[in-house]
């Protein structure tokens, strides 16, 4: 087997209101289909990244510390979004309510990113992947 591309990615969801708010409204993305609360594009440009993160190592990346806090969900899954300004998405997620894990900083790897739990658990970066342009 090899495995071409990545062909979908869809979060596991309790609460289909709320994602569409944070995917829709909060991120401007903008679903052509649906059946039922199952919404979709097939307009988002595929996943330049694909990795299998252990949970101490995206502890240390959020907190700092390879121990997740018990007081916040562990996730199941992580996603990062590529925007054209990070400090104003970061700003925008918290103006619109959202906790962020951590505010806007540059990684040794030299990405730039914040970071946020959706309300069903799922990490969520926006950020800036000055390699992938």
């Amino acid at each position: 087997m090899r495995v071409l591309f990545i062909a979908g990615f869809a979060p596991i969801v309790r609460d289909p209101s709320a994602a569409r708010a944070f995917y829709a409204k909060t991120l401007g993305l903008e679903f052509e289909g649906g059946q039922g609360d199952y919404f979709f594009t097939e307009k988002l440009a595929g996943a330049k990244h694909f990795g299998v993160w252990p949970l101490a190592e995206a502890a240390e990346a959020c907190f700092g510390k390879p121990e997740w806090p018990a007081e916040v969900p562990a996730p199941q899954a992580s996603i990062e979004f590529e925007v054209d300004d990070v400090p104003g998405a970061a700003a925008e997620l918290e103006k619109r309510g959202y906790r962020l894990i951590h505010p806007v900083r540059t990684e040794p790897w030299k990405q730039v990113i914040a970071r946020l739990l959706t309300p069903d658990g799922l990490l969520v970066g926006v950020c800036h992947t000055p390699w992938m342009h």
